[in-house]
This record gives C-alpha cells, sequence and structure tokens, in this order.
C-alpha cells in the first residue's frame, strides 16, 4: 500500500517533527504547502490542491506546581491553546474543504505517548495531548462513514528543538533520532495504519504502551457500539 494523498498542507512545518516530515513528503512526489512561525524557512515549499492537512504544531514547557509562584498561567494556557484548541479550530476550518473535495482525503495529527502516560514535569503538554488524543478517537468516530480519513501519530521522545528551552544542549540527544523517526512513520503511514506508534514512553517498551491503547480501543468501541444503538 502507498500514501494516497497528492498535496498536504502541513501546519507547524519550519522545525522539528513538522521539517522532517514535509522533506519526506517533498522527497517522495508528494506536494506541500509550509505553515509555521519561521517565515525565512518556508521559502522552499510548494503550492497547488490539499487533499490532506497534517497538524503538527505542538509548544512545551516544565512546570512546577510545587512552586506555584514559578509558574506562568499565561503560558501555560498559551500552550494548551497552541496544542489542542487551536487544532480544533483549524479542524473546523478545514473539514467543510475536505468533506467535498473529489477525492479521499484526511487529516493526520501528531500526538504523543504522553497522552495515555501523562509526564509529571509536562502538566500542560500531558493535558493538552491528552485532550487532542480525546477529541481525535471523537472524530474518527464521528468521520468514519465520510471521505475523510482521520490519522495519528503517536511517538514518544523525538531529538528536536523542542527540548532545546529546557534541556539546552543535551535536548539535542534526548529521544530517537529525527530520521528514524520519520521513516517509522512513513513506514506506518504507508500500510494505512491509523494509529502510529512510533518509539515508546520512557521506562515502557513499544508492547506495554501498545498493550494500554489497545484495551483503551476496545472499550472505545464498546461505548460507540453502545451510543450507537441507543441512537446517539
Amino acid at each position: 500500500m502507498s500514501f494516497p494523498y497528492k498535496h498536504v498542507l502541513l501546519i507547524g512545518a519550519t522545525a522539528g517533527i513538522g521539517k522532517a516530515m514535509a522533506d519526506h513528503f517533498i522527497s517522495q512526489g508528494i506536494k506541500v504547502t509550509a505553515v509555521g512561525r519561521r517565515k525565512e524557512r518556508l521559502d522552499a515549499f510548494s503550492h497547488p490542491t490539499i487533499d490532506a492537512v497534517f497538524l503538527n504544531a505542538g509548544r512545551q514547557g516544565h512546570y512546577s506546581f510545587s512552586d506555584p509562584s514559578s509558574v506562568s498561567l499565561k503560558q501555560f494556557n498559551h500552550e494548551i491553546t497552541t496544542n489542542f484548541t487551536a487544532l480544533v479550530a483549524l479542524t473546523h476550518a478545514f473539514l467543510p474543504h475536505l468533506l467535498t473535495h473529489p477525492t479521499p482525503t484526511a487529516l493526520l495529527f501528531t500526538g504523543t505517548g504522553v497522552s495515555l502516560v501523562p509526564a509529571f514535569p509536562l502538566p500542560a503538554y500531558s493535558a493538552s495531548k491528552a485532550a487532542l488524543d480525546a477529541f481525535i478517537v471523537c472524530i474518527h468516530e464521528q468521520l468514519r462513514d465520510t471521505q475523510v480519513s482521520v490519522l495519528h501519530l503517536i511517538p514518544g521522545p523525538v531529538q528536536t528543538e523542542m527540548h532545546d528551552a529546557e534541556m539546552g544542549e543535551r535536548g539535542k540527544h534526548f529521544g530517537m533520532p529525527i530520521g528514524q523517526f520519520v521513516e517509522e512513520a512513513w513506514a506506518g503511514l504507508t500500510k494505512g495504519e491509523k494509529d502510529i506508534f512510533v518509539g515508546t514512553v520512557g521506562g515502557s517498551t513499544f508492547e506495554q504502551v501498545k498493550e494500554l491503547q489497545d484495551k483503551r480501543n476496545g472499550a472505545i468501541d464498546r461505548l460507540s457500539g453502545s451510543l450507537r444503538n441507543f441512537g446517539i
């Protein structure tokens, strides 16, 4: 099976996972419209008919509620907005186009393993990604009889610029290499997987995290079936 989409709009494309995936899409002959905060990095990307939207943008900060005076609620809430509510707004904005496109379309989200297993130094990131995860589950079920596929990339830590602010030089070596991430993510996308796990959550094996997800998916399927049986 191959990746069936020809033109990806990629939100959060100028650094980290977004830039690496944009480069890979282009290397596979897929057109990319790249959107991000760093205008000087956007010039090399291309532009016609979008049939997939990749919502990848995210922020990550450390917050210690054991020292409340050190916590900026403004920054905390900005992180929640960037990682969750802004992506909900973009999903709402793009769905009319995706639902009426002449060929099958997709929404692709970058999530994280900490949506299942929260990381205590990252309460805003963990909570916002858990909220995004729940939203993805809901719209996947709501869109199941449409032409819009909902795809979810679920990486463990990846060596990107995201970690630099809190970890400095150590952040460049935290997680799996970005090239390995791209290869494994692309393999999942070309297999047609809906939930694509890449890497691990610290302290757990890939199999342990996948077992958590599989059990959760079973419970979601049972609840969804029950709700549909009640005509909801």
